[in-house]
């Protein structure tokens, strides 16, 4: 007898030494609890990859919703700019339309107060000027004093 039939021998003890501690059912039922492990892992890990799908739709909906609301201010902010900026504009404009008319206004009055000293003094010169051939040409004290009372009547009607 060899050594291999020997090595047979002990196998074959082995198997059946295996078999009378009822190893093979132990075995079996490990192997179908780590399978039972297994599954329940996956089912976690498919549970878990749903919920990051979900998250990740959750987080690019909310993204697109934050985006929409950024252009929804820039957009608002731009046009109130604009309405500032065109308030501030009409405002410019009415200011420079009302210095504009209260320059002209003011030229308008100091002409119309130029003119007026103008008539003043021409008549006043032209008072003057008839007093004196009134007076020259009067030869009598009568005729003066009626010529000097309607020069000072006229003077106190233009002032």
């Amino acid at each position: 007898m060899d050594n291999t039939f020997w090595a047979f021998i002990a196998l074959v003890l082995f198997f059946i030494l295996i078999w009378y501690a009822k190893a093979f059912p132990k075995m079996g039922k490990s192997l179908d609890d780590h399978a039972v492990r297994v599954r329940r892992e996956l089912d976690e890990a498919r549970a878990l990859k749903e919920e990051a799908k979900q998250q990740l739709a959750e987080y690019q909906r909310r993204s697109q919703e934050a985006e929409r609301e950024a252009k929804d201010i820039l957009a608002a902010a731009q046009r109130e700019a604009q309405a500032l900026l065109e308030d501030a504009r009409q405002r410019n404009e009415d200011y420079v339309t009302r210095r504009t008319q209260m320059a002209e206004s003011k030229i308008a009055q100091a002409e119309a107060e130029a003119i007026a000293e103008v008539k003043a003094s021409a008549v006043d010169l032209a008072i003057a000027a008839a007093s004196k051939i009134v007076a020259e040409k009067a030869a009598s004290g009568e005729a003066g004093r009626f010529v000097d009372q309607s020069l000072g009547e006229i003077r106190q009607r233009l002032h």
